[in-house]
């Protein structure tokens, strides 16, 4: 029963996180900064976007139930608290700012603790719940792939 509530915490901390983001970006996508830029030919279509993300979010928020049913440090709170204020802040330096370089430091230090995550906690428990993560992994190469050729073509 532990688990589910997690669950449902992790579940709420990470949509409510995707929703302060969103409230960051504004109506950017459709403003005419980012219509101007010249984005990578295989940026996906905008509805990729918010499947990708709510996919991520369901397998990350079961990933954190399970490694916080097994372990409860501050320091582990500490990583994930970092996580969330990365990838709600890649919203506002991004699209609030355009602040493109640091918008793509952001995403690279993202994709790390993530990384962290995948090879740090591997316990047996874990050693396959691990594999929730890599929806995140490939999304944040993606992104990262995204926001490096907007930083070096415009």
């Amino acid at each position: 029963m532990k688990k589910f509530y997690y669950f449902i915490f992790f579940l709420m901390v990470n949509f409510g996180g995707l929703a302060l983001g969103n409230f960051f970006m504004g109506d950017a996508v459709t403003g005419e900064w980012y219509t101007n830029l010249n984005k990578a030919p295989w940026t996906p279509p905008g509805w990729v976007f918010g499947f990708a993300w709510t996919l991520i979010m369901l397998c990350f928020s079961w990933y954190l139930a399970e490694l916080f049913v097994l372990r409860k440090s501050v320091n582990l709170w500490l990583v994930y608290a970092f996580q969330v204020a990365l990838n709600i802040s890649w919203n506002w330096f991004f699209f609030n700012q355009h602040h493109t370089k640091v918008g793509l430091l952001v995403l690279v230090l993202l994709l790390l603790v993530i990384i962290y995550f995948f090879i740090t906690f591997r316990s047996d428990r874990l050693k396959y719940a691990k594999y929730l993560l890599l929806p995140y992994i490939i999304w944040l190469c993606i992104a990262t792939s995204l926001n490096g050729y907007i930083v070096l073509n415009n």
